[in-house]
């Protein structure tokens, strides 16, 4: 009986579970997109290129680890990829080569050389790496490079004009200097390259003693397996020894931290998108399954069964649920291109990583959104089935009455945990209160769908006075709503849900960009900003000096853009940090900070100095003194000094150390800006020509470049936050409108009645709409007191404001909900009032 009926109920009246398959299908295009972005972060690999011939292969460690004791054990905390490229002592070569299975083992280095004299840009190297590549990887012309010389590849130099013995000039993070073409190699697969001698290379590249990766030939009868082994047990746990594809991490150093954003997009974001589409899911299959009261109280009243009631709306959702999901999956998977393609787009993920479509987001997206309608149509079920044959007709014509003691209580421990969480995140550093945010407003919207009845009692109460404003219809908008505070509900919840979460995602990030805009506008005081031209690696070494030396120029100050990574509460944090390159003493020339304590000419003291943001020092405990433990870019540990502490960290940088202390522990050392002052009688036009003259390639600009520049490094967070808020929010308006579109359908008797009763259409209209502008008006107040109520700690921790509304989004937003309120309800409602008022009142509820 119950799976005919169920079949019966989606063939006669497919209307009923359209609302319910709407939901469905977008909870499964949700969840499908960010688990397949999830899926492609967990599998992630490049083929080896430059390292392909190489069976083994020892380079750094590019992850920090922390550990931590409870009850005795003791358990790795979190692992964090490294921003910069992670090396190794150049004497472990030696070590490897010492083994009885090893043949021959070559140190590998790269650092980037500028284009110029009508050469390309270049990768250097040491001469000692040719060969790497394979046997077609070898010297063709010439001799190896002396001291004062230099091999190109084949293609660089004939595309130059270039033959031995001709002279070019070339800029390296160590020197700039004339060098003399020894000779010429076979092309190379990684693009340009320059080979040095061994000791011009370990010069020139910046990490002198250092270098990148160790290529590990076997000697015949050693198996690969044999000799990773044997690399492995005379390296221990300070380098990594990769074999297969796992080589290509060392030749892409952002294949972790693409990884990493893989993880969060897809992990962290995907789990609360999918607690939305869960939500949704729920709420718009318990809506449906509510409107069929009267369906099911005649079922009980002809002597259905509770378990058949039951079985009859599983089997629906058996039915229903795995088609529209598998329908979402389509869009899921065009969904999921778009943002990967976007990322690799924008630089976040190497361009050779592939997405990964497999079957198990598909499925999982198959099985939640089923089981949401399983479990949602269940709940909605137990009222209906428990009625008594004879009283179901009677109180299924009844408005059920507030929640019970049960759902109240919930609803409440919801609020308070809301609320709770918020107070939490303020004592938190910045990226983790960001991160608790959506939790935050996760509890909250739950606690909403809880006490949906009590909010919308609250707000007739409090609204239905305007509402009585607008004459008979008004009048009856403001009845209706004070009795119908379940049907209230359901139209009010997803309204909250698209404020909540687009206002949260949106105004953190307005928040973060207006303070950052603000501290850089007020922190930069330098007239001429240097900044390297377009694609390349950057400004040439002693700019900063050679800038001071400038006739009119007061103070010229150097920063190396970089990051740290510090631990607080047992998890690891990661900081932007500026290397200041020249007399620390001139740094308070050309920025203001706006210094909280000591003093950041002590930067200069000594090597192993540090200057934090105020907000950085607190998350680390730190005082002006104090020695705090840091990793470097690359994951060198440092316990440097505190001699400072500063407001304007963000669009700067939370941490400032000396040049000398970060330079070895980046990928490339090359300044990123050079900040220059004038001399209160110096030609400002005159300077800047001097200046542009001495760094050849630069641009020399205003604050404005800085800006742009601090800018562009938030750009690919803001554009994240942008498509969540959009993602989250398109979902919950479309979910909306749909909740809107289906409450109003289901109003087919009342309508009639109204218009048997003597109430024109333009009235009916009238009344629908104030009701429309009472749910906007109470999903918006809900939904900005959530938003606000998660953004103030937040935001406080990550800027130290409150914060910042720009009207340019909230109206906007504001006048969104508002017309997609009234669209959603308008609608419907001229549908409905095409029929006849005798027909449709007789009609089907």
């Amino acid at each position: 009986m119950t799976n005919g009926l169920a079949r019966a109920s989606i063939r006669f009246r497919p209307a009923s579970f359209a609302g319910t398959l709407i939901a469905l299908l977008l909870g499964s295009a949700v969840i499908t997109a960010c688990g397949l972005l999830l899926q492609t972060g967990l599998t992630a690999k490049l083929p080896p290129a430059r390292y392909a011939n190489t069976p083994v292969l020892v380079a750094g460690d590019t992850t920090v680890r922390t550990t931590f004791t409870a009850g005795g054990e003791t358990s790795q905390a979190q692992s964090t990829p490294l921003s910069e490229r992670a090396r190794l002592d150049a004497t472990t070569v030696a070590a490897i080569a010492a083994l009885p299975g090893v043949a021959a083992a070559r140190p590998d280095s790269a650092f980037p050389l500028p284009a110029a004299d009508g050469h390309p840009a270049l990768t250097g190297r040491d001469f000692a790496a040719l060969g790497i590549a394979g046997p077609a990887d070898r010297l063709l012309e010439g001799h190896p490079p002396g001291p004062d010389e230099v091999v190109l590849d084949t293609d660089t130099a004939h595309a130059a004009h270039l033959a031995p013995g001709a002279g070019l000039t070339l800029t390296a993070p160590g020197a700039t200097a004339t060098y003399r073409l020894a000779g010429l190699a076979a092309a190379q697969p990684t693009g340009p390259t320059a080979w040095f001698a061994a000791p011009t290379a370990d010069r020139l590249g910046g990490h002198p003693g250092l270098i990148d990766a160790i290529a590990v030939q076997p000697r015949p009868g050693t198996s690969t397996t044999d000799l990773a082994a044997q690399v492995r047990q005379a390296v221990g746990t300070g380098a990594d020894v990769l074999t297969g594809d796992d080589r290509a991490a060392a030749e892409q150093p952002s294949l972790g931290l693409a990884r990493e954003l893989l993880y969060a997009v897809g992990g962290s974001f995907g789990a609360y998108a999918a607690m939305t589409a869960i939500f949704v899911v729920l709420s718009t299959v318990a809506l449906a399954t509510g409107q069929r009261a009267r369906e099911f109280a005649l079922l009980r009243a002809i002597g259905a069964t509770p378990r058949q009631i039951r079985r009859t709306i599983a089997t629906e959702a058996a039915l229903v649920a795995p088609l529209a999901a598998a329908l979402g999956i389509l869009p899921g998977l065009a969904f999921a291109r778009w943002w990967f393609d976007a990322l690799v787009s924008r630089g976040a993920i190497p361009a050779g990583i592939h997405l990964d479509i497999g079957p198990l987001p598909m499925l999982a997206a198959v099985l939640t959104c089923t089981l949401s309608a399983l479990t949602a149509g269940f709940l909605a079920a137990r009222r209906p089935s428990r009625l008594r044959p004879g009283q179901a007709l009677g109180q299924a014509a009844v408005e059920p009455g507030l929640p019970g003691v049960v759902r109240t209580a919930f609803g409440l421990l919801l609020a308070a945990g809301g609320v709770t969480t918020a107070v939490l995140s303020s004592a938190l550093d910045g990226s983790k209160a960001a991160a608790s945010a959506q939790g935050t407003v996760i509890c909250f919207m739950i606690a909403v769908a809880l006490l949906g009845p009590w909010v919308a009692r609250l707000a007739s109460a409090a609204l239905g006075p305007a509402l009585r404003t607008g004459g008979a219809p008004g009048s009856l908008a403001a009845d209706h709503t004070r009795a119908n505070a379940r049907r209230l509900a359901s139209a009010i919840t997803p309204i909250v849900l698209v404020t909540a979460f687009c206002g949260t995602l949106l105004f953190i990030q307005s928040t973060i960009s207006h303070v950052s805009g603000e501290n850089v506008r007020s922190g930069i005081t330098a007239e001429h900003v240097l900044a390297p031209a377009d694609h390349s690696p950057g400004l040439p070494p002693g700019t900063a000096q050679r800038a001071a030396g400038v006739a009119g120029v007061d103070a010229a100050v150097g920063v190396l853009r970089t990051s740290v990574l510090y631990s607080s509460s047992k998890a690891i944090g990661t900081a932007t940090a500026l290397g200041v390159d020249g007399d620390p003493a001139a740094l308070s020339k050309v920025l203001d900070l706006g210094v909280r304590q000591g003093s950041l000419a002590d930067l200069g003291r000594t090597a192993d100095t540090v200057a934090l943001d105020t907000g950085l020092a607190d998350a680390m405990d730190a005082r002006v003194g104090d020695r705090v433990p840091i990793w470097l870019g690359d994951g060198t540990t440092a316990h440097p000094t505190v001699v400072a502490t500063y407001e304007r960290g963000l669009g700067f940088g939370r941490a400032l150390l000396p040049r000398a202390a970060v330079a070895a522990h980046v990928s490339a050392g090359y300044d990123s800006q050079v900040l220059v002052t004038d001399r209160p009688d110096a030609d400002r036009a005159a300077v800047a020509a001097q200046l542009r003259a001495l760094a050849d390639g630069a641009t020399v600009t205003d604050r404005a470049a800085f800006i742009a520049h601090a800018d562009l490094m938030t750009e690919l967070n803001a554009w994240a936050n942008t498509v969540m808020a959009a993602v989250l929010g398109g979902f919950a308006a479309i979910t909306a409108a749909n909740t809107l579109v289906m409450t109003a359908l289901d109003r087919r008797r009342e309508v009639a009645l109204l218009r048997l009763a003597g109430t024109t259409r333009r009235q009916v209209r009238s009344m629908m709409r104030w009701e429309a502008l009472l749910v906007a008006a109470t999903g918006l107040a809900i939904g900005a007191v959530i938003s606000w109520l998660t953004l103030v700690p937040v935001t406080r921790a990550v800027a130290g404001t409150s914060p910042y509304v720009p009207p340019g989004l909230a109206l906007p937003l504001a006048a969104g909900a508002v017309l997609l309120c009234l669209a959603a309800t308008g609608l419907p409602t001229r549908a409905l009032l095409r029929g006849r008022p005798a027909v449709a009142g007789g009609g089907p509820a």
